[in-house]
């Protein structure tokens, strides 16, 4: 038995040394620490922008070609960011050249494991929640752990929204966002953290936040972020940051804004100087701007040239910087630096108390539904290659072992119903992509269930 042992660990030390044909970049992964990040024992800041060239509806993964990472990377170096966000990657490819780029440029990567063919469908959360769903999110998984930029993974995007029905698909993202964690301890990935980019609406904000820290271990979120427009070239108490502030203070998980950039007027990126200070620094690590590239929606600092002709499949034109945006968020991220020290923040990790249903939260349980029978394979033997953004999808995959918290299937509400789900017509899916502060409900081709895309 020992000789088969000592095998068994020379062909994984083997297969390590195949895995990593040359030497990556010396940059420190990122961990928690309380309600902070961390990276080694200095507080880390996210600083950094909301990455998709193309636009939502193109669903270009910009970290598998060169030939649009390297030009952008030259001016994520200029803008003076440590993080950006990408919200659509290919899960079937390589991304080793465009991510030790980013790692000698001291920027980390957040990665949307959803994509508009494979995502919870708001409307009709449960058949969406299947194998196939899950065998796409895991493979995201293998194809980003092995890079030590590779920060952390959204569960989801928006999902949960204004209409009360929504916030049943809440157990459903919660679920995937513990899978997610169960697959990376499985496979001996590092801890890489994972969270919920959440939509700021009033109404159920705070129930969300709480809802994605109660529970178990296994079942509390890494962070918490959320998707804020509110301030409009105006300021702190303006804004109302200060009265999010105050809801969020004693929150147990590290808080970030996953989206930022209010476009009612010129941006000056004075919001920078507020995540920066002590006034926030307890509470907050930070924030993305919404975002790099141009796009239909308005919100970019760059003019990627022809990136908005044949549905912009091409983003490897000349990059123009947009006046003045560009250069305010260069002054802005020059003029405030992340503080020294460790900005108050606390040393509790501790848990949230679930969410009572009230007229804006329709949970009745903490329980969440089981991992899909089919999909537990891939914790033993690994997710395989991954689908790709040109997969046959999962909205309609739905498997009879998406089951309940007590082993039977449920519908999108939860109940439990005589049979298994089946699959659903509707044409209005979760928040997969980043987006504007209002969304609509979108099409690109055929796949009108798959995504809400930028205005």
């Amino acid at each position: 038995m020992k000789s088969v042992t000592l095998l068994s660990a020379l062909a994984a030390a083997a297969a390590t040394v195949q895995a990593s044909p040359h030497k990556r970049a010396d940059i420190e992964p990122i961990t928690t620490s309380g309600n902070a990040f961390f990276k080694g024992k200095e507080r880390f800041y996210v600083r950094g922008i909301d990455y998709q060239p193309g636009g939502a509806a193109a669903d270009v993964d910009p970290l598998a070609d060169t030939k649009v990472c390297k030009p952008d990377i030259e001016k994520f170096k200029k803008l003076g960011i440590n993080s950006i966000r990408v919200y659509s990657v290919d899960n079937s490819k390589d991304h080793d050249e465009c991510m030790e780029e980013l790692a000698k440029a001291g920027i980390y990567v957040m990665i949307d494991a959803n994509n508009p063919r494979y995502s919870i469908n708001r409307a009709d959360p449960h058949p969406s929640y299947n194998a196939v769903y899950l065998q796409s999110v895991f493979a995201t998984i293998d194809a980003f752990a092995k890079y030590p930029n590779t920060m952390a993974f959204f569960s989801g995007n928006e999902v949960i929204h204004d209409e009360k029905e929504t916030t049943y698909a809440a157990k459903y993202v919660k679920a995937v966002d513990r899978d997610m964690r169960a697959y990376i301890k499985a496979r001996g990935y590092r801890k890489i953290l994972v969270g919920y980019s959440a939509a700021d609406v009033t109404m159920n904000r705070l129930q969300t936040a709480s809802y994605f820290n109660c529970g178990t271990e296994e079942e509390r979120s890494d962070f918490f972020a959320f998707n804020d427009y509110s301030w409009c070239t105006t300021d702190f108490v303006t804004s109302g940051w200060d009265q999010k502030v105050k809801n969020f203070t004693g929150y147990g998980l590290p808080i970030f804004l996953s989206e930022y950039g209010c476009i009612h007027n010129t941006r000056n990126f004075r919001e920078i100087e507020s995540l920066m200070h002590k006034n926030m620094t307890a509470v907050y690590s930070g924030g993305l701007m919404y975002e790099y590239s141009m796009e239909p929606n308005k919100y970019g600092i760059v003019k990627i040239k022809g990136g908005d002709v044949k549905g912009g499949v091409d983003q490897t034109g000349a990059r123009e910087e947009l006046k003045p945006e560009f250069q305010n968020l260069v002054d802005a991220m020059k003029k405030y630096p992340a503080p020294s020290g460790d900005g108050g923040y606390s040393k509790e990790r501790k848990a949230s108390e679930c969410p009572q249903p009230d007229d804006h939260w329709m949970i009745e349980s903490s329980a969440l539904p089981d991992m899909p029978e089919k999909a537990k394979q891939y914790l033993t033997n690994g997710a395989g290659k991954g689908p790709g953004l040109k997969g046959d999808g999962s909205q309609w995959a739905a498997d009879s072992a998406s089951v309940s918290e007590g082993g039977k299937p449920t519908d999108a509400k939860g109940q439990v119903v005589g049979g298994a789900s089946g699959s659903n017509d509707q044409d209005e899916n979760a928040g997969v992509r980043g987006q504007a502060p209002f969304l609509v409900s979108g099409a690109v081709a055929l796949m009108t269930v798959f995504g809400i895309f930028a205005l």
